[in-house]
């Protein structure tokens, strides 16, 4: 029997035309209905149907969660993940909230959030590598194999606070599953997140913004209740070098892999805008003061 989380995950059924309430039993998860999911031997599931496939090997590949992988052991961009906890301290969560990380990766923050409180944590993604890699350590948390492009498989409003940090977003699915008290918090890299690496890999650093075309792309089904920056520098032996450009698209080309190896260190800038969000609808004090509101 594998661990359960502090409370069962409002998981919904992803068939077509069901979204009826998933019921987690002894190897398998199955909705009213009869469709059901098998559990792996590593305790997540996986719930992606035919067409929420785009390719016969579906998210990050094997080595890019890897590489992913090593940069956290190592500590990289670690001040992102203390300041999501952060926020979520001011949220004042009850302590059967349920969080869910969209495109969790190798499911490291979403872990450190709920390891010192009674949270219910759901980690999803789409790629089958980083939900195994996330369900090693054996943590009671949901890990969940699914495409967050298309509808999520979580019940509606039954979700208190949706993680997006670095990865996809749907805003009217987030808008569906958040309950009306709940915050949506959203990380994207800050204009000259990586610089120093696109300027070696591509010639040239050009800034970019983010966080304009996503407060606008929620701007109408959420408002916007605090931005903060996160910004660190450090400095990299060629190895975690290498392991971030692995870790991004970039990573398989062979000419961006000749410059890297040229080095002995990098200095990098890692950078991100967080934003956080309420549904629309809320009521104005039922959103917790936050450092950074605007």
């Amino acid at each position: 029997m594998y661990d359960l989380p502090v409370s069962a995950p409002p998981l919904s059924c992803t068939v077509r035309g069901c979204g009826l309430p998933l019921e987690r039993r002894e190897t398998v998860w199955q909705c009213p209905a009869g469709h059901s999911f098998d559990i792996a031997r590593r305790g997540y599931v996986n719930l992606l149907q035919p067409q929420d496939r785009k390719a016969p090997v579906a998210g990050d590949s094997k080595g890019a969660v890897e590489a992913r992988a090593a940069l956290v052991a190592a500590g990289v961009n670690r001040a992102l993940g203390e300041e999501v906890r952060r926020i979520l301290e001011g949220l004042h969560l009850p302590d059967d909230g349920v969080v869910a990380d969209l495109g969790c990766g190798t499911g490291d923050v979403l872990r450190r959030l709920v390891a010192t409180r009674a949270l219910t944590g759901v980690g999803i993604d789409l790629s089958t590598a980083a939900i195994e890699h996330a369900a090693r350590e054996g943590s009671p948390l949901a890990w969940v194999v699914a495409n967050a492009d298309r509808r999520l498989p979580l019940l509606d409003h039954s979700i208190d606070v949706v993680l997006s940090l670095h990865a996809r977003r749907h805003p009217e699915e987030c808008a569906r599953v958040l309950k009306t008290s709940g915050a949506l918090i959203v990380a994207v890299p800050a204009p000259d997140d990586l610089i120093e690496l696109r300027q070696l890999v591509q010639g040239v650093g050009l800034e970019r913004d983010r966080a304009a075309p996503l407060i606008a792309e929620h701007a109408g089904r959420f408002t916007l209740r605090a931005r903060t920056e996160v910004r660190d520098r450090v400095r990299l032996g060629r190895e975690h070098v290498r392991a971030l450009l692995r870790a991004t698209y970039r990573g398989g080309r062979k000419s961006d892999a000749e410059r890297v190896e040229a080095l002995d260190s990098l200095e990098v800038t890692l950078a991100s805008e967080v934003c956080v969000f309420t549904p629309d609808g809320a009521a104005a004090s039922a959103a917790a003061p936050l450092a950074g509101q605007v």
